[in-house]
């Protein structure tokens, strides 16, 4: 009996939860979609920036700013975070 009124008010915010978690999910694949095209730009920028103007030093960061927006950075950073976020609304929903 218990156990039902708990899933019972635990339902909004299983529901909330979910239409949240599909929304970043969905931001975080066109983002990192766009933020890896940035730093292919940012990279070749920087490769540039080294060999034309000869400044390593402006290169290098130019390179660890495409590190941080690759999808090897933030972004997976932010998809690590809505997979926490999952298993959080999984274990709501399996109560």
């Amino acid at each position: 009996m218990m156990r039902i009124l708990l899933k019972i008010l635990l339902f909004p915010v299983t529901l909330i939860l979910t239409v949240l978690l599909l929304i970043c999910e969905f931001i975080c694949l066109f983002g990192t979609m766009l933020l890896s095209i940035l730093a292919l730009i940012l990279f070749v920028l920087a490769l540039g920036i080294m060999i034309f103007l000869g400044e390593v030093q402006d290169g290098i960061k130019t390179m660890v700013l495409a590190y941080l927006i690759s999808p090897y950075g933030i972004p997976l950073l932010a998809s690590w975070l809505v997979g926490k976020l999952k298993s959080v609304n999984e274990r709501l929903k399996s109560i």
